[in-house]
C-alpha cells in the first residue's frame, strides 16, 4: 500500500478516525533519512505489526529552527519529498506532516504528547533516538517522554544510535561530509548515495558546441557538494545513466553562478526538460581554472574516463560481494 501522507490533524482524523487499532510511531525532522533514521523506522514497523497497529512517522515542515531561529537553521540535506519517499520505502503506513509555526512551538511537552499523540493519533508506542527533544523550548527529553508514557499508557523505546566505522551517524556529520566533498563518507552514513533532485535547466549550449553535452540541474536541495567533478548516476526520462558531474562556477569561462552539470555516459539523445536526479558516488577532483577550451576539453575527457573506471571497479566489487555471499 502507498504511504498515506496527511498534512494536518484534521486530515489524519478524516482518514483514520479515532485510530481504534492505535498507532506506533516516531517523531522527528528526519533530515537526510540516514541509517539511524532507517533503523528507527524499521523498528516502528516491527512493533506496529506485532500489535496490529498503524506504523507512522510524525515530521515537521518547515524545519523548526527556520521558524524559531532562522540564523541558526541548518542547511537541509533533503527535501520533504525525499524524506517522505524514504518513509514510504521503509514500509510505514502513514506520515503526518505538521506545519511548524509559533502556535505549535508553544505547546508544552505534555500538551504536545497529550493533544497530538494521545488524543489524535491514539499512540500505543513511540520509538525515538536518545537525543530526542520535544515541546516548548525543547524542554522535553527521553526521560520526560518515558514518564508521560507511563501516565498515558503508551510504550516508549529508545533506539540506540547507529555507528559506521567508528562514527555516530547523524545529519550533522553527513552535512559536513557533503560540504567537504567527502561524498563517499556521506554515502556510508546515509546508506545510499547523496542525491540532488530538481528540474532540467536550459544552459548556454556551450557544452554541446565546443565541449561535451551536459544536462543542467536546477537543484531543489539547500545542501550542495563541494565544488568539483564527481562520478555520478543521473536519472532522467525514467532511466538511470552513469555520468560525470561538475559542481561549480565554470571558472574557465569566468562565470559566477553555481551550476550542477552532468555528462551522461553512453547517451546521445536530446532531453530539454523534465525531472532529474543526480546521485553522487565519488569525487574525482576539485574544480580548477584552465588556460582555455582545449585544455578544459582534454581534462573533461580524462574525467569521463576516470568516471568509467570507477564504475567498472564498483561493478567488480558488487559482483565479488554477490559471489561471496552465502547461498
Amino acid at each position: 500500500m502507498p504511504l498515506a501522507v496527511l498534512h494536518s490533524l484534521g486530515e489524519w482524523t478524516a482518514r483514520f478516525g479515532a485510530a481504534g487499532a492505535g498507532t506506533v510511531l516516531t517523531v522527528g525532522n528526519f533530515d537526510g533519512l540516514h541509517r539511524g533514521h532507517q533503523k528507527i523506522l524499521s523498528e516502528v514497523l516491527v512493533r506496529a505489526r506485532a500489535v496490529s497497529s498503524l506504523a507512522a512517522a510524525v515530521t515537521f515542515d518547515p524545519h523548526p529552527l527556520k521558524v524559531l531561529r532562522p540564523a541558526e537553521a541548518p542547511i537541509l540535506i533533503s527535501t520533504l519529498a525525499q524524506r517522505l519517499a524514504g518513509i514510504e520505502a521503509a514500509g510505514l503506513d502513514a506520515a503526518l506532516v505538521l506545519q511548524f509555526n509559533r502556535e505549535l512551538s508553544h505547546l508544552s511537552p505534555e500538551d504536545f504528547v497529550h493533544t497530538i499523540l494521545v488524543e489524535k493519533l491514539a499512540v500505543r508506542g513511540i520509538l525515538v533516538g536518545d537525543n530526542f527533544r520535544f515541546g516548548h523550548r525543547q524542554a522535553g527529553d527521553v526521560r520526560l517522554l518515558a514518564e508521560l508514557g507511563r501516565k498515558y499508557r503508551f510504550d516508549v523505546e529508545i533506539v540506540k544510535p547507529v555507528v559506521v566505522r567508528g562514527e555516530v551517524v547523524s545529519s550533522t556529520a553527513i552535512r559536513q561530509a557533503v560540504q567537504r566533498g567527502e561524498i563517499e563518507i556521506a554515502g556510508r552514513l546515509l546508506g545510499r548515495p547523496f542525491a540532488l533532485t530538481g528540474q532540467i535547466q536550459r544552459g548556454e549550449g556551450r557544452g554541446s558546441r565546443v565541449l561535451f553535452p551536459t544536462l543542467n540541474l536546477a537543484a531543489e536541495q539547500e545542501l550542495l557538494p563541494a565544488r568539483g567533478v564527481y562520478a555520478t548516476e543521473t536519472l532522467v526520462d525514467g532511466r538511470c545513466y552513469r555520468s560525470a558531474t561538475n559542481v561549480g562556477v565554470r571558472p574557465t569561462f569566468d562565470r559566477s553562478g553555481l551550476t550542477v552539470e552532468s555528462h551522461l555516459l553512453d547517451f546521445s539523445g536530446q532531453i530539454a526538460s523534465g525531472p532529474m536526479e543526480v546521485r553522487f558516488w565519488k569525487r574525482l577532483r576539485e574544480e580548477k581554472k584552465f588556460s582555455g577550451v582545449d585544455e578544459l576539453r582534454a581534462q573533461i575527457a580524462k574525467d569521463i574516463a576516470h568516471a568509467r573506471t570507477f564504475f567498472v571497479r564498483l561493478d567488480g566489487a558488487r559482483s565479488s560481494h554477490r559471489s561471496s555471499s552465502p547461498k
